[in-house]
């Protein structure tokens, strides 16, 4: 399954940081933290955001690095 828009919803905002979090009952962790999973929403988002995912199997929070070509996720340090 893809990204989906309805899933994604913006916790708090401030200061140009979104909290973001994202759900997927039909998703595991490691299809939502792949690589180019969050390009739809490229342009809302800014590197060092930080998501919330839900997903089937398990739960994370993750940091947002973007660059020229895909959206990626990232460990929290």
């Amino acid at each position: 399954m893809a990204f989906q828009n309805k899933n994604l919803s913006v916790i708090a905002y401030a200061n140009g940081f979104t909290l973001w979090h994202y759900a997927s009952t039909s998703e595991t962790i490691a299809t939502i933290t792949a690589t180019g999973y969050f390009n739809d929403v490229k342009t809302l988002m800014n590197i060092g955001d930080v998501v919330i995912i839900n997903a089937s199997d398990n739960t994370a929070i993750k940091k947002i690095n973007i660059t020229a070509s895909n959206v990626t996720t990232a460990a929290m340090a």
